[in-house]
Formats: C-alpha cells, structure tokens, sequence
C-alpha cells in the first residue's frame, strides 16, 4: 500500500493533470518490481541453462560445390539445440560477429513476462548490428516437446536455426518409452549468398530463386549428384527399441513429406502440444511446424539385407494451378541399424508421395487431435470477436525503396491478409512504440476483420487485376487482455491458390475445423471439434480452403502473425495482434531490458 501510495504521488506530480503520462510511469515504476519477482519465482522452480550465440563466417560446402561463407551459430549448421526442462530459465548471450544485422526468435516460446526477448526484426525489437550483443532471458514454463530458433530478419534463417528440446519435470505421456531420440532438423540450401538473394528480390520486386537442395541436420544426402564425405546424416538404432524423432521444418518455404523405409511412426505430439497418438507412415510439415513421432526400429531383416534404411525428405507442392518453381528433389538420411549394418549393400528407399498430393497433407494434417490432460489449457467455449481473414497473393505497386523495381511495368508481386500489405517500422520496433504510447507515425489500429470485399475467394473467375491488387500499411489489431477471438483463415486463389503455414507469436491456438473451398459457417460449425482440438502455433491452411482457430489473448505484447514461407513475409503476408495489459503487474508488459538494441 504505501509503494502504491509513494508512486501515485510521484506521478501526479510529475504528470499533474496528464493521466495517460500518469499511467505510463506508474507502469515503468511498478513493472521492474513486479518483473523481478517473477523472474526470482522462475529461476526456483527451475534451473538457469545458458548459451553464447556466436554468430558469424563458415566455410562450408555442399552439393560438391567449391566452399562458401555461410552465418552460422558457434560454426555450426544447424546450430546448437537448446536442451531445458519445463520450468527453467533459458540465457542466451547473441555475439553478433557477422557482416549482417541479427535477430533470434525462439519459435512457439510463449515469452510471457519476456515479451521483449521474442526476436522477430523491428516487431519486437531492432535488430542487433555487426559487433553487437543483446542478451535473451526468457522462461519456459507450461511447455513441453520439441519447439525451435531461428534468425528473423531477411533470408539468415536458412542457416542460422536450431532445435529446442523442452523435457517434461515427469515422465511424457507417450504410448511408450522411448529408449532414445533424435533431432531432425529439415531444411533448403543454396548454392549462393541468400542474403544477396532477398536483397536482390526486395529490390527488383522478383521472387528468389528455390532452393538448390533440400537437407536432413545440415546435410543434403546421397542423392543428389555428389559423392563428397560426409554429406549424409546418420540415425543409428537397435533393433526393437523405439525411438523418438523430434522432426522440425526449418525450410524457408518448403513443406515435406517425411518416409523411412520399411517403418512407421506415432506422431504423441505437435509445435511442443501432445496429441492423442496417431499411426502413419508419412509425417508432412510445413515450414515453422513441428513433430514428435515415435519410431519402432522393427523392420524387416529380410527387406534390407544391409540393415540400412532411408530417411527420405520430399516437397509438397501445393499451388494450384501453378506455382514458383521448386527443387523437385530429395533429402536423405540413413537409418542404420547397430550390429546388422553392411554398407556394401545400398539403403532402402521408401515409396515417396506425389509431389502435389494433397490429399496425403490434408489427411495427416486434419486428422491430429490433442491429448487433454488435467491442468492443461482447454478449448474455450465463449468467443468474444470473430474474425475472417483472407491469406494470399497478389500485386502492388513498387515501394520507393524498391530501387531495381521497374515502374512502368505492370505492379510486382505482394501478399496480404484481409487486402492489407504488411511492411515493418524502419525506426522505432513496434513493440517499443507500444510500450511508449506513440503508435503515430509507426502502425495504425485499424487491421480489419474481415475483407473488404466479400467475393468468391477461391474461384478462377476471381483472379484478376483489380482483385489482385494490395497496398502496403502496418496495420495491427488490439485485443484486450484475455479476450477470445474465432479466427477464419481463409485462402484465395489471386495469383494462385497454396497451402500457407501461419505462425502466430506469443500464443498457441485451437484448430477447430478445416477443409477446401469456400468457408461456409452453416456446414462448417458442425463439423468443429469442442472436445479436443489439436493445439498449434502453426497452421497449414488448406489450399484453396479454410481453417477455423481460437485463442485467448493471454500475453500483452505485440504478436506477429505471418506465413512462414519466408518470401510471403518479404512480400507482405502478415500482421500484428496489440495484446493490451492485463489488470496486475503480472499480466502487464513489463520494461525494456536495458541492453535492448536500439536503431
């Protein structure tokens, strides 16, 4: 009482009759103390795990192709996995020693208490320049499974990223123990700079090139056309253990198909949520997403004499009736079996799907269910705001800073939700903004809930020029805090129709439905799951279809929401929830960290 007491009259007279400065430095006195306590709270229920990040020059290669300079984390690719136990308290010191500005977000961490530790480049934070340092402290309490990091700025993720494994304090509820377990992290190389490629993209107003090659753990396999050392991941098991395959897709902009031969898997959990078990022989990912799937090495002596199997990573191509082009190619690991190994005799390879089968990704995708357990969140039944939200592509006009951009051809390629074009702040994070009370000038609070116009979303007749055109804004939409929104994600076929994976920071949500065409509320509402909703934080909308997801508003920040095709960020498929406080300190944003980097 007499703290409350003291800053109440400190601010009244510095602020006299001024209650929105008023409310803003009883925040800024209040916060640190509150901020503390919990951080004092988090470090005794758990332990401190701490991490340099030394990012910076490797000399690699692949493909047999001459080496080239990568950024890379501690010179390696992937980075290091963060190895926690729910509860602990994750440090991590980022030495920025490449040429490049730097970020780290810490994908499907719910950052509550360490909003500023997010990551995403001028959402959360400016990024961290060449020389500089920034230190992330965040908890991770209430989670558990497999969850990822990454660069978010400009195309460096598609080598600076590694995995999170988040261990329960008691045993997983998984069918069986696992007798070991294994990361697999997927991803895309290029045979060039990819900061030049996005530069370039960003300038011209013409996509990126795709990807020269796919890869398992940093590593393309064997079947591509070089036979250079150690350009091959190796999983070795023991026949009948089972094993637990934490399977992350770190792919700029590629879904996959994931096979071993002659195996199957039971995928327990998704994006760090368990699942009700379910068997499959393929697990698909997109980008952003990801799996934990048990894996019996039970296989057939006889399939493989040589006790050697496949792992195969393929793309899901989704675009309909056409899309960018893509390596039409696939990843390789070895599943190699401990005292039964020949490598004279050749791995098996499994049967991969087609690479436009979309009928195998809905199905794997649609079928998940969560496992509820007790004390863990359920599927809220009262919604508070409805939203319907178109994502796709389209067509703007070059930006100024589009200097290659050639104007006086027809507009270039954009995206947009809900017909609006996001573009980030240049001078102040749109989280420094918030906190600080001047939004004028940096983002509008006026993203809208549904599209402008209403229109067959899917249908060919549709995709023209004027429906294809956008423009660019920065746009947010505010929630209250603990406020339930029904979100309808909704694709278009402007351009053309595609599977998006949409990621949203900060939150987890519940996918409720999901299916192709035009949403229709009157078919679709019956057929929403209530009971036991799978629990994500990315979502593959169906191409040319729908998606129906819900979450409450828990975590006063501000929350991207964005595909996580890396070049529909670059070209604006994205927005920003402005979660505002909650009514304790606890539920409030809490101050800048003092060595937050500055623009």
């Amino acid at each position: 009482m007499h703290l409350c007491l003291l800053h109440y009259d400190t601010c009244t007279s510095l602020c006299k009759d001024n209650m929105a400065c008023c409310s803003s430095l009883l925040r800024l006195m209040i916060l640190p103390v509150a901020f503390a306590v919990l951080v004092i709270a988090s470090v005794a229920h758990g332990a401190v795990v701490e991490h340099t990040f030394n990012v910076g020059n490797l000399s690699i290669s692949r493909l047999c192709q001459p080496e080239m300079i990568i950024t890379a984390v501690n010179g390696q690719l992937p980075g290091p996995t963060i190895n926690v136990t729910e509860g602990d308290t994750v440090v991590v010191h980022l030495v920025n020693e490449s040429p490049y500005n730097m970020t780290i977000h810490w994908h499907g961490v719910f950052q509550r208490g360490s909003q500023w530790a997010d990551g995403p480049s001028m959402i959360t934070q400016c990024p961290v320049g060449p020389s500089g340092n920034y230190t992330y402290r965040f908890n991770v309490s209430d989670q558990e499974g497999t969850l990822w990091w990454h660069a978010h700025i400009s195309f460096l993720r598609a080598t600076v990223y590694g995995a999170i494994v988040l261990n329960p304090r008691a045993a997983a509820p998984f069918p069986a123990k696992p007798d070991a377990e294994h990361v697999v992290l997927l991803g895309e190389w290029w045979n060039t700079n990819v900061v030049d490629l996005e530069r370039m993209a960003f300038l011209t107003g013409i996509p990126a090139r795709n990807a020269d090659a796919y890869t398992i753990n940093g590593k393309p396999g064997d079947l591509y056309n070089c036979t250079a050392a150690n350009q091959t991941e190796v999983f070795r098991v023991r026949r009948n253990e089972t094993h637990l395959l934490r399977i992350i897709n770190a792919a700029l902009n590629t879904p996959l198909f994931v096979k071993v031969a002659g195996h199957g898997f039971t995928v327990v959990a998704v994006d760090a949520s368990y699942t009700t078990p379910y068997a499959t022989d393929v697990v698909v990912i997109a980008p952003g997403q990801t799996v934990d799937a048990l894996m019996v090495a039970d296989a057939n002596a006889t399939a493989s004499p040589g006790g050697r199997f496949y792992m195969a990573a393929t793309p899901y191509d989704s675009a309909v009736p056409s899309g960018p082009p893509f390596s039409q190619t696939t990843a390789t690991a070895v599943v190699e079996y401990v005292g039964e190994a020949d490598d004279a005799v050749p791995p098996v390879l499994p049967a991969r799907p087609d690479y436009n089968d979309t009928a195998t990704a809905h199905r794997f995708w649609s079928n998940l269910t969560a496992l509820v357990l007790p004390g863990k969140p359920t599927m809220p039944l009262a919604v508070d705001t409805h939203m319907f939200v178109t994502v796709g592509l389209g067509v703007s006009d070059c930006q100024p800073a589009q200097l290659l951009c050639n104007r006086s051809a027809p507009p270039v390629f954009s995206s947009s939700m809900n017909n609006a074009s996001f573009v980030a702040p240049t001078a102040i994070s749109l989280l420094e903004a918030h906190f600080s009370n001047a939004s004028a000038g940096v983002y509008t609070r006026d993203f809208p809930d549904t599209p402008p116009v209403v229109f067959d979303y899917t249908g060919d007749e549709s995709d023209n020029a004027t429906m294809q055109f956008t423009t660019k804004s920065t746009k947010v939409k505010t929630l209250r805090y603990n406020e339930t929104v029904e979100m309808v994600l909704q694709n278009t076929r402007l351009i053309a129709k595609e599977s998006h994976p949409m990621h949203i920071h900060g939150l987890n949500f519940f996918v409720l439905a999901q299916g192709f065409g035009n949403y229709d509320e009157a078919t679709a509402a019956p057929l929403f799951n209530l009971v036991n909703p799978q629990e994500r934080n990315t979502i593959a909308v169906p191409t040319g279809g729908w998606a129906v997801i819900r979450f409450v508003a828990n975590n006063p920040g501000m929350w991207y929401m964005h595909c996580h095709f890396e070049a529909h960020i670059e070209l604006g498929l994205a927005m920003v929830f402005e979660v505002l406080d909650g009514p304790t300190p606890e539920t409030s944003l809490p101050p800048p960290p003092a060595d937050l980097p500055r623009c």
